[in-house]
């Protein structure tokens, strides 16, 4: 097991630039089943979930090229169908939650998938129910076996419908719509996800030769075609990664620039830390973040305690919560922080309460910050990363904190941000990786 040391109290400075959308690659590179023909990607980022996801495909005798840093090529005109029955894709693609979505592409290109019960990050009940319901919809048959814990699909023929899906799940509209891009007909996906990265997989689709309109709505028209083709694409910044950035400028009082952003594509992100009181500049599409003495947490216009919660696309990504709750510790005021969509991303807070942060935990959903400003700094603390978001929150409290703090089990923040320590050790950090 890995960990990070960290010297805390150094100020950063300088330009840092964004990986590409670790859940935008995942959907992507999922996409590149749908055709024999020859896909190009670029912006791929270099980290452990998505590289995973690459070497599965090539176990499935996809031919992978990597002829430059951040970009692949790949051709699935020779898939090994029998590699799915085997244990050793089974033992892989259960550690891996984003393999769940090679069913909507095989089911619709093959007829047959296999996917066992998804692992993924320990942050609550992940359910499948809308992915299977939705391709069930379409024509496929679910069959699991209890015993080896696996889902066996089967469809001769896909066709068009129209379904209401029971949540706005990411990963569940990607794996519908690249199943529905092959299926005979007309299909309608009412509710479902609008994220960018469901909005860049449907760019690439539609480069491919599928008919989806309605693209960046929660209402989704698919015209069916009978073959798609090669394309090339180029992933989004990672929003995630921005908003980290931003809230570790803020917490360590650094001056820093942040190129790249895709600040187009950040929805409301710019604007919540805006409300924790962060001056938070475009310039184009990069953002500058100077240097702040103090930031104070705004409040609602009759004067009530700021919430900020997260939400299905346009609201705020849950995965962003994390680095809000911490990046509040350090403000002047206080705010409800709400994650509304998994019951477990708040189980750290108990860390940054060891570190000196006030914080009351009300439930598994919601916790009170507390800010008493840079007049209180944070505690040098042994610590776990429980998950990927946490864990780059506790690295942000870790290097605003005064004195060594140490990281264990990174390889949960190594699957979401990549060479992260080098990165930040490059504009000024403190990281020593053992």
């Amino acid at each position: 097991m890995s960990s990070f040391v960290i010297e805390g109290g150094h100020k950063l400075s300088g330009e840092i630039t964004p990986q590409g959308a670790k859940n935008e690659a995942l959907e992507v590179i999922c996409a590149v089943l749908l055709t024999p023909e020859k896909v190009t990607i670029h912006n791929v980022p270099d980290i452990l979930d998505v590289n995973n996801l690459i070497q599965l495909l090539r176990d499935m005798r996809v031919k992978v090229e990597h002829p430059a840093v951040g970009t692949y090529t790949f051709q699935a005109d020779d898939i090994d169908l029998e590699y799915l029955q085997t244990e050793e894709f089974l033992r892989k693609s259960a550690s891996l939650r984003g393999s769940v979505m090679v069913v909507g592409p095989l089911v619709a290109r093959f007829g047959k998938a296999m996917i066992p019960k998804p692992g993924g990050d320990k942050i609550g009940r992940r359910r499948l129910d809308t992915h299977f319901v939705g391709i069930q919809k379409l024509g496929a048959t679910f069959t699991y076996d209890p015993d080896r814990r696996v889902y066996e699909v089967e469809a001769k023929h896909l066709k068009g419908t129209y379904m209401l899906l029971d949540e706005a799940s990411v990963t569940g509209t990607a794996n519908i719509l690249m199943a529905a891009v092959l299926a005979e007909g007309t299909t309608t996906i009412y509710n479902a996800a609008c994220e960018p990265y469901l909005q860049q997989l449907s760019a690439m689709l539609n480069r491919m030769g599928a008919r989806i309109s309605g693209v960046g709505s929660n209402l989704l028209t698919v015209e069916g075609v009978r073959e798609l083709h090669g394309t090339e694409h180029t992933i989004l910044p990672d929003m995630i990664e921005v908003g980290s950035f931003i809230g570790m400028a803020a917490m360590t009082g650094s001056d820093i620039l942040i190129k790249n952003t895709g600040y187009d594509k950040l929805g409301i992100i710019p604007d919540s830390f805006r409300r924790l009181g962060i001056t938070v500049e475009q310039k184009g599409d990069d953002i500058h973040i100077p240097t702040h003495d103090s930031y104070e947490i705004d409040t609602f216009i009759d004067g009530s305690i700021m919430t900020i919660a997260d939400a299905p696309w346009p609201g705020l990504t849950p995965d962003l919560l994390s680095v809000f709750l911490v990046v509040a510790t350090q403000a002047v005021g206080s705010v409800l922080i709400h994650q509304k969509m998994f019951e477990s991303r708040l189980f750290f807070v108990d860390k940054l309460i060891d570190m000196g942060a006030q914080i009351i935990l009300c439930d598994p959903h919601r916790a009170t910050v507390i800010g008493l400003g840079n007049r209180f700094k944070l505690r040098a603390a042994t610590l776990v990363s429980p998950d990927i978001r946490a864990g780059i929150a506790l690295l942000i409290a870790a290097m605003s904190a005064e004195g060594t703090s140490t990281i264990h089990n990174i390889d949960q923040i190594d699957r979401g941000y990549q060479d992260i320590d080098k990165r930040l050790n490059q504009i000024g950090a403190r990281i020593t990786r053992l």
